[in-house]
Parts: C-alpha cells; sequence; structure tokens
C-alpha cells in the first residue's frame, strides 16, 4: 500500500457535532477488488461500523460511478494522523451485470489499464536516460 489507485475516490456522508450536522467525505483508495477495498481517511471508525460508499474514478469527459455500496468497516490500521481502513462489501450480486458489480467492473478494469500505462512510462526509455545520467 505505498501508493493511492489513480484517480479513484470514495465518498460517504458523516455525522458530525451537536446536532448532528452530515458532512461529505472524499477518502483515497489503496485497494479495490471485488469483495472489498481500502481506504485511508482521518475519520474514526471501529470494526463493525457499516458505511454507504459511492465509489468515483474521475475521468476527462465523464466519471465512472458505483454509487451506494454497503460496506463493512473489518479492520482499522493507524498511520500518523489518518487510519487505513479494510471495508467489506456486502449484499453485491454477481449476476447483477448492469448493476453495481458491472460499475465496479468497469472501474477495476479502467484502473488496471490506467496502472499498466503508468507502469510502462516508469520503466519506458526516458527513465532509463536518467538512471544513465
Amino acid at each position: 500500500m505505498n501508493e493511492a489507485l489513480p484517480d479513484l475516490f470514495a465518498h460517504f456522508n458523516v455525522k458530525q457535532g451537536l446536532f448532528r450536522r452530515r458532512e461529505r467525505v472524499q477518502a483515497a483508495l489503496f485497494e479495490l477488488d471485488d469483495y472489498g477495498c481500502v481506504m485511508k481517511t482521518d475519520k474514526l471508525f471501529e470494526p463493525g461500523d457499516t458505511l454507504v460508499l459511492d465509489l468515483v474514478m474521475e475521468m476527462p469527459f465523464d466519471d465512472i460511478r458505483a454509487d451506494g455500496i454497503n460496506g463493512l468497516v473489518t479492520e482499522r490500521r493507524k498511520h500518523c494522523s489518518n487510519f487505513f481502513y479494510s471495508i467489506d462489501f456486502s449484499e453485491l450480486n454477481s449476476d447483477d451485470q448492469a448493476g453495481l458489480p458491472g460499475k465496479l467492473r468497469r472501474i477495476r478494469d479502467v484502473l488496471s489499464k490506467k496502472q499498466s500505462l503508468r507502469s510502462r512510462r516508469a520503466t519506458g526509455p526516458a527513465s532509463s536516460i536518467r538512471q544513465s545520467a
């Protein structure tokens, strides 16, 4: 978990304050698969808490979204003033191609292409020229 996933964020609401005002939070994702994700935020949650996440992959023309994903916090790890949370997705039906699993699959496909392009750029001829200099 060295680097956040490119252009992918989780959005969720947190109740805050005496009057239970809701705050919209954006958190970086560090892992994503069919079963869950790992996100980093400064908000405090306990294992067993549930969240409703909106995953958004920012694209040049139109963002790819998977809204209303129910997640269960299964693990919390402290890192400086932030926390890494392991979140398991619940209630995903893999048979529904057009619904949430289809949108998550689309996000993961685009994500793997972006990571592949980044790794090719990092190991391309320009990086070997910098190493030899």
